[in-house]
């Protein structure tokens, strides 16, 4: 909370020092225009607009799907012909757009970078979830749940992952496993199956495993697609009260899924405030304003007992001001 206050008032005191009121162009550049979660980022990053009172224009930007790489290149390009003042961006691929970004920020376009790290580019900031960090606690939430359950601590647990070679999904997946090795060694996670950002791809592959594995005891899903396949899959089987499974981020469906109890635990980041603080430090980079090499942006743990009292953190629409 103090980061956003400072944030907050520095940002006023580039406000009321901005002479002649001009309005700095911002692109913003979502990963996936199909995803509650970078709608999240999108509610951020307009409020932030909203809030720096008409000295700023942000521009969203994104391909459909988080599949689409080459097009979010492309997009990318576009942006830097028209010279943004900014860009904000989320990059699905750490590597696909660092000739271009490099070349934007040598020509003087400022480069905030969110959720994802991209090599081999100048930038001015890159806020991201610590995202093994946030692997560990899913590990940590799949045990509690097992024991909760009166489940023995071994068996097979199933990965469903989003994407392969997409750093953040990597880091969440390294941190689950390595976490799980240290509580519960007798846990064997199976290999990762990818399934290209699509949940019914995911639904079919967490069948696929329950059906070839009789000792499946749970499963790690690695973003919001994927975690609503595994959970659409427990719902039609009824397996609430056998399979245990936590997957990352939050939207409607994925709550639905807490409630119900198809998923025990949502391992959530702050896109509303990748957002917000992304166009707010790119301002500050067009101002001047010296800025962190990285923020980390935080985690939460979101469990059905605090479901509730959450919905702050999980539905970022209830914090549009435009």
């Amino acid at each position: 909370m103090r980061k956003v206050l400072v944030l907050l008032a520095m940002a006023s005191i580039l406000l009321g020092a901005t002479l002649g009121f001009a309005v700095y162009n911002i692109a913003f550049i979502v990963k996936a225009t199909d995803s509650d979660f970078w709608q999240y980022t999108i509610v951020g990053g307009k409020n932030a607009e909203h809030d720096l009172q008409g000295l700023a224009k942000v521009t969203v930007y994104g391909p459909p799907s988080e599949a689409d790489i080459d097009l979010q290149v492309s997009i990318l390009e576009n942006v830097v012909n028209t010279k943004p003042d900014a860009i904000v961006i989320s990059s699905t691929s750490s590597e696909a757009p660092s000739l271009i970004l490099d070349a934007a920020y040598k020509q003087g376009i400022k480069i905030v970078l969110i959720d994802n790290f991209v090599y081999d580019t100048g930038y001015n900031s890159f806020l991201a979830t610590n995202n093994a960090v946030g692997g560990a606690h899913a590990a940590d939430k799949l045990v509690e749940a097992l024991k909760a359950n009166g489940t023995a601590l071994k068996g097979k647990v199933g990965l469903i992952s989003a994407m392969a070679g997409v750093q953040v999904l990597t880091d969440r997946d390294a941190g689950f496993t390595n976490r799980l090795k240290e509580i519960a060694p007798d846990l064997q996670v199976l290999p990762t199956i990818y399934t290209n950002n699509d949940i019914s791809r995911s639904a079919n592959a967490a069948e696929d495993l329950l059906i070839a594995h009789s000792d499946l005891v749970g499963f790690f899903a690695d973003n919001n697609h994927t975690g609503i396949g595994v959970a659409r899959v427990i719902e039609q089987r009824g397996l609430e009260n056998k399979i245990m499974a936590v997957a990352y981020d939050s939207d409607p469906l994925e709550i639905e899924a807490l409630d119900s109890g198809a998923l025990k635990a949502l391992i959530v980041q702050d896109p509303h405030g990748m957002g917000y603080k992304g166009v707010m430090f790119a301002f500050m980079a067009i101002n001047g304003e010296p800025l962190p090499a990285y923020l980390d942006t935080g985690v939460y743990v979101i469990t059905k007992d605090i479901l509730e009292d959450s919905m702050m953190i999980l539905d970022p629409f209830s914090r549009k001001k435009y």
